[in-house]
């Protein structure tokens, strides 16, 4: 049974959907007015990634993932450019799905924006202010009251009373409480607004999830996700006014993904370390940047690093070799290695261990290729299916290897090596001397030197 640690408890637990057979999901998306970062790629790869699990147990799965078009960043980028705000969210939004395509992420069932759940966004309010749990100011920004509703921190462990105890907060004179959060913003010059009961203007970030997640999936749902990053106070502030406003549950299973570090430091353009998925595409092909981000548990820290990501590279070119030449085949998954991969990912999906039975699965494969055995492609079709789970080696082997993205840069076991050997033994056998060649090839761009010696070859590395 699939288990899920559930941010809200602190632990794993089963996973129950609230209805058999069907799972509605939401997650925290981009908010476009700039090119996504690596950030931005660990969350889409990661929650792609359960997407695309959960299917393959067979859930209906109503992924929704919204799109932030409008926000102070927006508007404040849009102003240094000297262009309209929905021109710049039109730009990056075309960008953001370049950017899932390179990666592999898949588009989600669902891709809200927030200007289009504005009227949404003030119903909930009104709710919120009915309760009393959320008041005008003079200003004209309306504020949701924190000391109103006494679970506020459940989430992230941030009681109120630590707040007021362990921080500083900017005193702001509209506010009954310095820990109050906007869902209201009057109307300023030069803004988009939109109508509302308390005046024009434009909607807090925070209330715009709570709009988007509820109209998509009412107000009881299986999993909400983002990055850790997001944990306080945004998702914080969304419990607190969705649950306040609606008296729901709201949801089930809360899901975060880990911080990214760039060579041990944390990202940032102060240390000249900010880097774009772009970026790292014009070094690397976009299937390697995605294998990378798989190869660590989710809700762990992940640190980039050129020698990081080369290995990821010659890694995901090792498991091209072994289905590499392979026919396809019809056969069914073998249930030993399915066992074993759900195994993994059935443990709060842990990627690291699943691409550990993978790698395994292609020594196996590589195994019976030597030995010329006819389970091999079969086997191979097993590898295919486990992988592409996960979003990888669905492209042409010979295309992938010849871009170079292979373990021709890297390091083969002493096991690939000898399995390539005896596939180029048989190769020169069946008289296939350009397939014998091509192994060769393969082998010397690893950097191993091979010595033939009659029928004997002997090899070492370079």
């Amino acid at each position: 049974m699939l288990e899920i640690f559930n941010s809200l408890s602190g632990a794993k637990a089963p996973f129950k959907p609230i209805a058999e057979g069907r799972v509605g999901m939401y997650v925290c998306g981009i908010t476009v007015y700039d090119y996504c970062h690596l950030g931005h790629a660990r969350m889409l790869t990661v929650f792609d990634m359960v997407a695309r699990y959960l299917r393959f147990l067979g859930y209906d799965v109503n992924y929704v993932r919204n799109i932030t078009d409008i926000e102070d960043k927006i508007i404040n980028r849009a102003a240094e450019n000297g262009e309209a705000y929905d021109a710049l969210t039109a730009r990056f939004i075309d960008a953001m799905n370049e950017d899932c395509a390179a990666i592999g992420v898949l588009p989600p069932d669902a891709e809200p924006r927030a200007t289009e759940f504005v009227p949404q966004m003030v119903d909930i309010i009104s709710a919120l202010i009915e309760k009393e749990l959320a008041y005008v100011a003079p200003s004209g920004d309306v504020y949701f009251a924190v000391e109103a509703y006494p679970a506020y921190g459940e989430l992230s462990g941030n009681r109120l009373e630590q707040l007021q105890a362990g921080s500083r907060v900017d005193v702001d004179e509209a506010k009954r409480s310095p820990f109050d959060f906007v869902l209201w913003k009057a109307a300023k010059p030069g803004e988009p607004t939109w109508p509302s009961p308390w005046g024009p203007g434009r909607p807090g970030w925070h209330i715009e999830c709570s709009a988007m997640s509820m109209s998509a999936l009412g107000t009881h749902f299986d999993i909400h996700g983002g990055g850790r990053d997001l944990m306080f106070p945004h998702h914080e502030c969304e419990i607190a006014q969705s649950r306040g406003a609606r008296d729901c549950e709201f949801v089930n299973v809360w899901m975060h993904n880990g911080f990214v570090r760039i060579d041990e430091e944390k990202m940032s353009k102060s240390l000249d370390n900010f880097l774009t998925i772009r970026e790292i595409l014009a070094d690397y092909p976009g299937e390697v940047l995605r294998y990378y981000l798989l190869t660590s548990h989710y809700r762990s820290p992940l640190n980039y690093s050129d020698d990081s990501i080369g290995q990821a590279q010659q890694a995901l070119g090792r498991l091209y070799i072994a289905i590499r030449g392979l026919p396809d085949s019809d056969a069914p998954v073998d249930e030993e290695w399915l066992g074993r991969f759900q195994a993994a990912m059935n443990d709060d999906f842990n990627t690291p261990d699943a691409l550990s039975v993978i790698h395994d699965l292609a020594t196996e494969v590589n195994r019976l290729r030597a030995e010329s055995h006819h389970d091999a492609a079969a086997l191979a079709n097993t590898l295919r299916i486990l992988t592409q789970t996960l979003g990888v080696l669905g492209a042409d082997p010979e295309l992938f290897l010849q871009g170079g993205a292979s373990a021709d840069e890297g390091s083969l076991s002493a096991d690939e090596i000898n399995a390539l050997i005896a596939r180029r033994a048989q190769a020169r056998t069946d008289g296939d001397y350009a397939e014998a060649d091509r192994i060769r090839d393969v082998l010397v761009q690893a950097g191993i030197v091979l010595e033939d010696a009659g029928a004997q070859t002997q090899w070492r590395r370079g």
